[in-house]
């Protein structure tokens, strides 16, 4: 997989890593972290795919849940390492290997860092990650825009976009997807969260 443009932004994050933890690791996403908890089995397995400060893996961990969380940015695992009081993995998302271990990944504003044509081959990775039934949250800038911004690779999508790419994901079926402003009253902007869980196994 062709993982360039992800390479750039892993070495913005590199760059900016302390000013980027600072301006994240506060910010208050309760009610989506709560409703992607609501479909997860009491204490289960997360895998924090792309865990910047360690903010949202801190939420889980003191909800009881048993949490993975990694990085591509070096010196981001260190800083959310210190954050959330356990090792943090340093992998990029074409690293992915693992085999029905998780029962939710959670990749807030992460995967928005990968091309459409990077996206779907991750999305297979994940699935593959996922235990049956279990469930991946996702979130993307909204808008039509594929590029370079602020010295990161950004790609933005519509409704209809995300519903025409988990097309090609049968065994991901999309249970919420929705729009929200950015919390950060300064940015004008949205963002488009979706709730996808992995098919059951099929009884013989």
């Amino acid at each position: 997989m062709k993982g360039w443009f992800w390479l750039d932004s892993i070495d913005y994050y590199n760059k900016n890593a302390s000013i980027y933890f600072e301006n994240t690791v506060d910010l208050n996403i309760e009610d989506i972290l709560e409703k992607f908890i609501s479909y997860l089995p009491e204490a289960g397995n997360i895998l924090d795919l792309g865990c910047g400060s360690g903010r949202d893996s801190l939420y889980f961990i003191n909800k009881g849940f048993d949490v993975t969380a990694m990085d591509g940015s070096e010196e981001l695992c260190q800083l959310a390492s210190i954050h959330i009081g356990q090792d943090v993995l340093h992998m990029q998302f074409s690293e992915l290997d693992f085999q029905e271990v998780f029962d939710g990944i959670w990749a807030c504003a992460s995967l928005l860092h990968t091309t459409p044509e990077q996206l779907h081959e991750i999305l297979g990775k994940i699935s593959d990650s996922l235990n049956p039934g279990g469930v991946l949250y996702m979130s993307f800038k909204y808008g039509d825009f594929q590029g370079y911004r602020n010295g990161r690779y950004f790609a933005d999508y519509k409704f209809h976009d995300i519903e025409e790419i988990l097309e090609e994901h049968r065994d991901l079926t999309i249970m919420e997807i929705w729009k929200t402003s950015d919390i950060r009253t300064e940015r004008d902007e949205s963002w488009l969260n979706i709730i996808v869980r992995k098919a059951e196994k099929e009884v013989l």
